[in-house]
């Protein structure tokens, strides 16, 4: 007798987690170029890549983008959660207004997690309510408030555009996705289309990387979600689903339920709306009845056969299925690169009796690169245990306040900061002008701050571990404190002959100044 058997069609998958540690992602928008400029060649290659997709991967009947639309939106209707974006956003009758304020909290997302945006983005609204506000501020302020929140061209360019509607678009937001992304500075493809649909209504889909997580769980698409070809699917996938009578809160609804329910690692499956049209979960079910009832093979089950080669949407035959992952198979998780490793050695200056109250020493950054605009303590880029990295720092604090006390520097102990392709560990020294004349005047690019003024200037998190080092090894605090992020040795070394030479002149005062100066002697 033929045992009971599934009717679910599938194809082979991979092992995947998608995105993870991110409330979002903006997917690539480039496009495929062909491999010659003869148009020819290139329609041939389209033709080839639309027939090495199967069907299984598609919508192919509108009556299965109708019910992923309703249960979607039902359910968004009922569970989404409320966010001060979306209060502004719903209750503003200026478009203008209503897009600049979805305009900001896309910017913010990016990257970024909702619980960290939320104060931001309130923050912010409070600062510039209107698009005008935001282009009469300066640089400065808003590197400021930013600052904490990663990413720092993402503000200096949402100011830029700010600028832009206001000097040269009469005030006014650009109502499509392709004109938002044509005349905007720092507008992509997925900010613009999350603009133009929520706040102006325009049919357009968008993509990130919730929707990634949707799209390749429900049409099971195991291939790397990364790749030129497999992005321009998921977009046209997007734009097949948006609901034209509510475009905004669909596209919304679809970055909900990827950041709530079909989350990287434990989706909520028995919660999630479209199920019944998931062909990931269906794989699980299909996956789980084989094993159950030992059936070998699969049977009256689609496998992927294209007819051109294997299915380009498929996760390639050497990445098989992992029954402990379930929907979380898909999407596949893109290899990347580990970031750089660089060494910096940073100082902090203080003058402890300066007039008005100890102050220390900030420097800007260059108009461009990483932190652009942003302050920080002196710094030199270093060797991770070159011996010459104090001499230059004393040399960079000399350029900027003249001469210094060499004895009085101290090393404090190290920072790890890791940025998305740079892993930056600082050398922490300090510096303290106890009996000096204090420093009155400060060339241009640098300024003395009090400790209040500190935590409030435009300085990256980077710079905000470096100075708790400070403040927990410093004289007078508790040393050894968690805070400081300083990994000191159990039992203190006696110090090689060398070593004491090296201590009578820079003066370390605790074990860790002591292990790092050995390791930069050997």
């Amino acid at each position: 007798m033929k045992k009971p058997q599934t009717a679910v069609r599938s194809c082979r998958q991979n092992q995947a987690s998608g995105h993870e540690g991110r409330e979002k992602q903006v997917l690539s928008s480039s496009q495929v170029k062909p491999s010659t400029p003869d148009g020819l060649a290139r329609r041939q290659k389209e033709v080839v890549l639309r027939a090495s997709v199967s069907p299984y991967h598609l919508f192919r009947d509108t009556a299965e983008v109708t019910v992923f639309r309703e249960n979607l939106l039902s359910w968004y209707d009922r569970e989404k959660r409320d966010l001060p974006w979306r209060r502004r956003a719903e209750g503003e009758m200026d478009p203008d207004r209503r897009a600049y304020a979805v305009w900001v909290s896309e910017v913010m997302l990016q990257q970024t997690q909702v619980a960290t945006v939320i104060d931001y983005y309130t923050r912010w609204m409070q600062k510039w309510p209107t698009l005008q506000d935001l282009a009469s501020a300066s640089l400065e302020e808003v590197n400021q408030l930013w600052a904490g929140l990663g990413y720092y061209s993402r503000g200096r360019r949402l100011q830029e555009g700010a600028q832009k509607v206001v000097e040269e678009l009469g005030g006014h937001v650009p109502h499509t996705a392709e004109t938002l992304q044509k005349l905007l500075p720092g507008v992509g493809r997925y900010t613009a289309g999350a603009i133009a649909s929520i706040a102006f209504g325009q049919a357009t889909g968008v993509v990130d990387g919730n929707v990634v997580r949707v799209l390749c769980r429900v049409r099971a698409i195991g291939a790397d979600s990364g790749s030129t070809f497999v992005s321009q699917q998921l977009w046209s996938l997007a734009q097949q689903l948006v609901d034209p009578a509510r475009p905004g809160d669909f596209n919304q609804a679809a970055m909900e339920l990827g950041a709530t329910v079909c989350t990287p690692q434990h989706p909520r499956c028995s919660q999630c709306p479209v199920q019944s049209v998931c062909r990931a979960h269906q794989r699980v079910e299909r996956e789980q009845l084989v094993a159950s009832q030992s059936l070998p093979g699969s049977p009256d089950v689609e496998e992927c056969a294209p007819s051109a080669g294997q299915c380009q949407l498929c996760a390639p035959p050497t990445e098989p299925w992992d029954q402990t992952l379930g929907v979380a198979n898909f999407p596949r998780k893109a290899s990347r690169r580990p970031p750089r490793e660089e060494c910096s050695a940073t100082c902090v200056l203080e003058q402890p009796r300066a007039l008005g109250g100890a102050r220390i020493l900030l420097v800007q950054r260059p108009k461009s690169g990483l932190l652009a605009g942003l302050w920080e303590f002196p710094s030199v880029t270093a060797e991770p245990s070159g011996q010459c990295q104090r001499e230059a720092l004393l040399r960079e604090l000399q350029s900027w306040v003249g001469p210094l006390p060499a004895t009085h520097l101290q090393h404090f102990g190290q920072v790890v900061h890791t940025f998305s392709h740079i892993k930056l560990t600082y050398q922490v020294y300090g510096l303290a002008l106890e009996g000096q004349i204090p420093v009155t005047t400060t060339p241009p690019g640098a300024r003395w701050l009090t400790r209040e003024e500190f935590h409030t200037a435009a300085v990256s998190t980077a710079m905000k571990k470096v100075f708790r080092v400070y403040e927990g090894q410093r004289p007078g605090t508790c040393k050894g404190s968690k805070r400081s992020q300083v990994s000191a040795p159990s039992t203190q070394r006696k110090p090689s002959p060398g070593q004491q030479v090296l201590d009578s002149f820079f003066r370390p005062h605790h074990p860790t100044d002591v292990s790092s100066l050995n390791s930069m002697a050997q």
